[in-house]
């Protein structure tokens, strides 16, 4: 029943993910704090599993998103290898980050992290393409930064990478398939970390790798990729502004539980 469930929350997931056309993590992350405490695992650790663990599925789901963009040619890997070359520090140090705060602290962040996002879909807040490409050493120091903020949310860095490539003048298909590019290396290293450093926690259920929970993680990962492409089926056939207030009302409802009554 456990591995079943799991399958039907990653169903659900990626047919979101696919649907509101964000990355899997602003929904499983929350999805798993539901569901871990409706099962009684995790305690304390509740919020560190649920980032762990989404970090994890990410690896597997991204791989789809990166084949289809470098079919395309659309990736430059040049750009994509310059951030990565940060992201792979930054991710390691957000799993460490995220391991010295207590669940409480971490349920907080991944809260106001929301409110922020609902802000960005409600209002359209994507910077306009004023600059311009920084030098090399900028763009590894901001592959650090989103890989650390991404291993501390739990996501694979789309929503800080593409705002970043668009305000330095790259053109959007180009910044959405550097940032899938670049959602792998986040999501290997953070889910590294967070095995690592959650493994000096006893009170851990038996089937986690340290902050990673492997029924949820096999079970989201079968069933999100496939579901995906059914939401962003659906996605062509509902109207693209209703899609985003919709997730973003859910973003802020998310926001509001993790801020004012976390577990």
């Amino acid at each position: 029943m456990t591995w079943l469930m799991y399958m039907v929350l990653g169903a659900f997931a990626g047919t979101l993910a696919g649907l509101f056309g964000v990355g899997g993590g602003l929904i499983i992350v929350p999805v798993l704090i539901f569901s871990f405490n409706l099962q009684g695992i995790g305690g304390e650790l509740v919020a560190h599993m649920a980032v762990g663990t989404s970090l994890a599925t990410i690896m597997f789901t991204s791989l789809s998103a990166i084949h289809t963009h470098h079919q395309r040619r659309a990736i430059d890997w040049k750009l994509a290898a310059m951030l990565s070359a940060g992201i792979v520090v930054g991710a390691w140090l957000g799993g460490y980050t995220a391991d010295k705060m207590s669940g409480l602290q971490l349920q907080r962040v991944i809260g106001l992290f929301a409110w922020l996002m609902a802000a960005q879909m409600l209002f359209n807040l994507m910077p306009s393409g004023s600059g311009k490409l920084p030098g090399k050493p900028v763009q590894v120091a901001m592959g650090g930064f989103i890989g650390w903020a991404s291993g501390i949310f739990g996501i694979g860095g789309g929503s800080l990478t593409v705002p970043f490539l668009s305000w330095c003048s790259v053109p959007m298909q180009r910044a959405v398939a550097v940032s899938s590019a670049c959602g792998f290396p986040i999501a290997l290293v953070g889910a590294l970390s967070y095995v690592v450093h959650g493994l000096d926690h006893g009170s851990l259920p038996d089937e986690a790798w340290g902050y990673v929970y492997l029924p949820a993680l096999i079970g989201i990962s079968v069933a999100s990729m496939p579901f995906a492409r059914v939401g962003a089926i659906l996605a062509h056939k509902l109207s693209a502004v209703v899609l985003k207030r919709a997730f973003a009302v859910f973003l802020l409802l998310v926001g509001a539980k993790f801020l004012f009554f976390p577990a």
